[in-house]
């Protein structure tokens, strides 16, 4: 399980850029809509966001060469929780002294473990399998 995927490019994008390129060449119909938004109120910043499962989206972003964590530019896509995914894992974060309500917990865990690596991995990978293609066919790809 990887979880993130980057592709390097040849030039930097804005979120902005990303999205009006996403709008010209991205299949709606094939591999979902998608909007610029926060997955979680929490979100530091906005993302594009995919569809992936119930309780993850996977966010698409952009990072610009420079600096220490950036030597080149990318395309950044990752799994992170939706809202709903986001509000169960703080509400499994509460201490808990019952047996009963820490097997129910480690339940729900389990599920969403298998969630995020199962089918919110393979989403990600063929969205990143998909926008690495349409980077390419633009000459986007380093």
């Amino acid at each position: 399980m990887i979880g993130r995927q980057v592709i390097i490019t040849n030039r930097a994008f804005t979120l902005e850029e990303l999205f009006v390129f996403m709008g010209k060449y991205w299949d709606t119909e094939e591999y979902a809509p998608f909007q610029i938004g926060r997955p979680t109120p929490a979100s530091v910043e906005e993302y594009i966001l995919l569809p992936a499962t119930p309780r993850f989206v996977v966010i698409l972003y952009s990072r610009a060469a420079g600096g220490v964590f950036s030597k080149e530019n990318k395309v950044i896509l990752t799994v992170t929780p939706t809202v709903e995914g986001f509000t169960e894992s703080m509400i499994r974060s509460i201490p808990s002294r019952s047996v009963i309500s820490g097997i129910a917990k480690m339940g729900s865990l389990k599920s969403q473990e298998k969630e995020r690596k199962g089918p919110a991995e393979e989403i990600l990978q063929k969205y990143t399998a998909y926008m690495k293609d349409l980077l390419a066919n633009a000459g986007y790809i380093k």
